[in-house]
Parts: C-alpha cells; structure tokens; sequence
C-alpha cells in the first residue's frame, strides 16, 4: 500500500511538472509572435519595458491557469460574485478570477498530495492517512477562501478609516469653490500618501466620470468596488444631493459629522465589549494559576495532616 501511495505520487507531481513545462514553452500564435517582435525592435522607455515584463508574466498566468480553471467552471452568478470579492480585496485585474480559481484547485490538489508523501515516508497506517488526507483537502479547500474574505476585512478598514479624512478635505474643496470631481481629484492627490485605498477608488470613480459614464453610475460603482456601508451611505447622498440640485457642501458637511459620531459610537462600543472578551482568558489562564499559588500550600498542609492522622 505504501509503494501504491508513493508510485500515485511520483506519478501526480511527474505530470504536473510535464504540464507546467509544455504551457511555459507552448508556441505562440503568430499575431502574439509579431507584436512581441514589433515590441522588441521598437525604442521604448523603462517603463513601456516593465509594461512588457508584467503583460507577459501575466499571460504566462493565464496559460497556467486556464487549463485548471476548465477542470471546474464556475456559473455565471458565482463568477460575478467572485469577480466583485477580488475588486474589493483591491485585485483588478482581469485575470485575477481565473488565477484565483487555478490556485483553489491547486491548493485542493497539493495539500493531500504533500500529506500522503509525508504519511507514506513516515509509514502511517491507512486509516490514519486518510484521515489526515482528507483533513488537508478541506484545509485546501477553505484556506483560499479564508484568505480572501481577510484581505477583504483588513481593505475595507483601511478605507473605513480613511473615509472621515477624506470628507473633510472634500468639504474644504467644495466650500473653497471646486465642484465634486475636482474635489475627489483634489483628496486623491492630497491623501495618496496617508490613505491609498480610498484615494485609489475616487481616482478611479474619477476616471469613469472622465470617459462618458453618468456620475450616478461611476458613485454606485464606487460603493460596489468597496463594500463598504458608510461610503455606501455617502453615494446614496451624493446622488439625491445631485437629483435635487441642493448643496453638495453642506450636505457632506452633515453626513462628515455624523460619521465622526458614529466611529466614537463604534470606538466605545468596542471598548466596552473588551471586558466580556478578557473574561474567557481570565476564567482559562489567570484564575487556575491564582487558585494553585493560594490553595496550593494549604492543600499540602491538609494532605500532610491527614497522611499523619
């Protein structure tokens, strides 16, 4: 049985790298060939070279993971999700969705393998191999998901966090004369530096603007790239503020203070839920330690006593 585990093995990981190879030195198509020529004979700047590098180390992605992305298609509905959970992450990219998908089959794929080399190496028994196979393919399955929804959490508190500073400046912008997306344009130069996520997404709000899209289109995109509840409030604002024709200015005036009100409530509601959460430490670690230090010498005492008696 272990020979049979190490033979599968041996087998899975050998076609793995032949295929990995014939995808990294799969001929071109001719256009492809051509352009890439063209590219080469034509001068370009340091930066048109790294555009290169990086359009083609993506492409080689891509043809990596296109084949393992076929294995499973995902439905339509699952695709948009995930393509949303990657835009709100802060991965635009449009391959991001199928690299995601060939690193959820991989990770399903190589944590089993690894643990049933290591239990064929160290001669476990059958039944404990496919325990802990089957460990590691759920492992595999739930990590890269896991990954996401944290990279998701730690995006949307930064823009959180960055969102009070940015209304205020926008409101200074307005008040001072710019209109509204002079006024983004103007946070997301001032506040690169303090608050890349929220400035990253009113540039790019900016730009949809810029290119022909309706602004109430480009403002509930904004809230759709984030997640974000209170930027979600901010463009519902923003766009009645626009319908209605009222003041831009005061209106974010009054929503700016009434989010500084909200994070003090959010900053005391969670200092008031620190309590509750040190008492199961406590009740685990502090109390057992307090109870042996004090007790301890008395139950000694008690048990010499007796012994005695």
């Amino acid at each position: 049985m272990l020979l049979i585990i190490a033979i599968s093995t041996f087998v899975f990981i050998s076609l793995g790298m032949m295929g990995a190879y014939w995808l990294l030195n799969k001929p071109q198509s001719a256009a492809t060939e051509r352009l890439r020529r063209l590219g080469e004979k034509s001068p370009s700047m340091a930066t048109g070279s790294i555009s290169i590098v990086e359009d083609r180390s993506s492409e080689m992605a891509e043809r990596l993971a296109a084949p393992l992305s076929r294995l499973l298609p995902p439905s339509a509905a699952e695709a948009k999700k995930l393509q949303k959970q990657l835009m709100q992450a802060g991965i635009r990219s449009s391959s991001a969705p199928i690299l995601f998908r060939a690193f959820h089959l991989l990770s399903m794929a190589a944590f089993p393998a690894i643990v049933a080399l290591a239990c064929a190496l160290s001669s476990r028994p059958l039944a404990n191999a496919t325990f802990y196979i089957m460990i590691a393919f759920v492992v595999g399955f739930f990590l890269p998901r896991y990954v996401l929804r944290k990279m998701i959490k730690s995006r949307q508190q930064l823009v959180r966090w960055g969102l009070a500073d940015a209304l205020d400046l926008m409101v200074i912008s307005i008040e001072a004369g710019l209109g509204l997306n002079a006024a983004m344009m103007k946070v997301a130069s001032e506040l690169k530096e303090v608050h890349p996520d929220i400035c990253d997404e009113f540039e790019l709000a900016n730009l949809e603007i810029r290119v022909g899209r309706d602004r109430e289109e480009a403002l509930r995109n904004l809230a759709e790239r984030t997640g974000v509840d209170d930027l979600r409030s901010l463009v519902a604002m923003l766009i009645q503020t626009d319908k209605f024709g009222s003041s831009i200015g005061k209106a974010i005036r009054a929503y700016s203070d009434s989010l500084r009100t909200k994070r003090r409530q959010r900053a005391e509601q969670a200092a008031q839920k620190a309590a509750v959460k040190l008492l199961f430490p406590l009740a685990c670690f502090l109390f057992p330690t307090l109870f042996i230090a004090i007790l301890g010498p008395a139950a000694l005492q008690l048990m010499d006593t007796l012994g005695k008696m």
